[in-house]
């Protein structure tokens, strides 16, 4: 299995790519989103929750410690370039396919009886299945999940991280 990884993340090494930064919402495949993006940071500007910040390059990323994105839009209408838009090559799409997943430091994966992500989780995508011992299994719909971040904002040892659904199966552990 081969693994595209950027430039950055190979001089960084990052050689599985799981650092990736996750752009705002709605933007525009990659090397699209690099060429139109000017760096105004219009977006983060105009992003009522301060998610958004200069990344790598000063292109915008969405810092999800500071919260999750209720996908208001207001990144999108202030883009001027076109780098984040509802509608790309003609089509409508979503803000993104994200759906979170479990890391191992985990606290539940740890004996620790923490549920705060499940509590907080307005798509209830994540769930927890009582194991031997009085543990907690934690699991994420990632069908369910809407990537909004809120999960990894409120998690105390930011144990979850997000990838494309479509590289996600339907049940996965979580925090």
């Amino acid at each position: 299995m081969s693994i595209s990884i950027s430039r950055t993340q190979f001089l960084r090494g990052d050689f599985s790519g799981r650092r990736a930064s996750q752009r705002p919402p709605w933007a525009v495949p990659e090397a699209r989103f690099v060429d139109l993006c000017t760096r105004c940071n219009a977006c983060a500007d105009d992003c009522p929750r301060g998610l958004l910040r200069a990344g790598a390059g000063g292109y915008p990323v969405i810092d999800f410690s500071r919260g999750g994105c209720s996908f208001c839009g207001e990144c999108v209408d202030a883009c001027a370039q076109g780098a984040l838009t509802r509608r790309f090559q003609g089509v409508e799409h979503t803000p993104w396919r994200l759906a979170a997943h479990v890391e191992d430091h985990c606290l539940s994966l740890h004996g620790v009886l923490c549920r705060v992500c499940g509590e907080h989780c307005g798509a209830d995508a994540i769930r927890f299945r009582p194991e031997l011992g009085g543990r907690l299994q934690p699991l994420i719909d990632a069908q369910a999940c809407n990537g909004c971040g809120t999960c990894y904002a409120v998690c105390p040892s930011h144990a979850l991280a997000f990838a494309e659904r479509a590289t996600q199966s339907t049940s996965q552990p979580a925090s």
